[in-house]
């Protein structure tokens, strides 16, 4: 409540995570054409006009944000975790192993993410949520492995981690009890971080036609949108606004909360503030 964009934006979440799972129970899914209706002006019937195809938009909006949260959501965990474990071993562990991986991390950040991305999604077949959400986290870890292994290198100089290495209590236990916890908050935070990443990566891939996805899919909505024309008619201009508007809102809510969570984690921001 002290940082009121940071409220807003958990308010934010919290309305988009109830209608892409609550909303398609409550709203169906307008699947019918209805060639009289194409491009309809916003009314009370249909809040937000309808398509090409004369469907309403506000229904597609509601069915359609389901699975490009969900791939966004398992891309920024898996590359979250493959950072935390990579960086950390490599911190703790020196010699040739830290070599070794702070050079192929090197290596990967100097070739252009999105365009490794395009081409890669050209040539292997990604026909599941799960496939394009395994292809993101694996090629988004680098940009958090870095900082990781920083954090990590600052923290095994503390007394209870040096005590832990002392004690010979193993690499697993001095990563999951000794330095994890000391790194909550800037992990979860570059996990809020890394489905912002995500979700424009995949809205770039589908508005390119790299992957396949479903109809009402936001993405997909801006992509059929595009194509058919939408944005050169006055009255279909919220075919193509209403699905931008909403991955716009959606990653404004989750920065203004990532935000507040900086400052509760952060005793130093907490004292400034007050």
């Amino acid at each position: 409540m002290r940082h009121p964009s940071g409220m807003l934006g958990f308010l934010g979440v919290v309305f988009f995570l109830l209608m892409v799972c609550a909303g398609p129970h409550v709203i169906p899914l307008d699947t019918r054409v209805k060639v009289d209706r194409i491009y309809a002006p916003p009314s009370l019937e249909h809040p937000l006009g309808t398509d090409h195809q004369g469907r309403d938009i506000l229904s597609q909006i509601v069915h359609g944000g389901a699975e490009l949260l969900y791939v966004a959501f398992l891309a920024s965990l898996l590359s979250t975790a493959i950072a935390v474990g990579l960086g950390s071993l490599s911190a703790l562990a020196g010699g040739r192993l830290d070599a070794l991986l702070t050079g192929l991390v090197d290596v990967i950040l100097t070739i252009p993410q999105f365009p490794l991305l395009a081409v890669l999604a050209g040539f292997v077949q990604l026909n599941s949520s799960l496939g394009i959400a395994v292809l993101l986290g694996l090629l988004s870890w680098p940009h958090l492995m870095r900082p990781i292994r920083s954090q990590v290198l600052s923290l095994k100089e503390r007394d209870y981690v040096e005590a832990a290495i002392g004690l010979d209590l193993g690499m697993r236990h001095i990563i999951t009890v000794e330095i994890l916890p000391n790194m909550a908050s800037y992990i979860i935070i570059h996990f809020i971080l890394a489905m912002t990443g995500a979700m424009y990566a995949q809205v770039g891939l589908v508005f390119l036609g790299l992957v396949p996805f479903s109809s009402t899919n936001w993405a997909t909505m801006i992509q059929l949108a595009w194509v058919r024309g939408s944005i050169f008619f006055t009255d279909s201009v919220f075919y193509i606004l209403a699905p931008i508007a909403a991955i716009s809102l959606f990653q404004l809510s989750l920065i203004s909360f990532s935000r507040a969570l900086d400052e509760i984690f952060n005793p130093r921001l907490r004292v400034e503030s007050a």
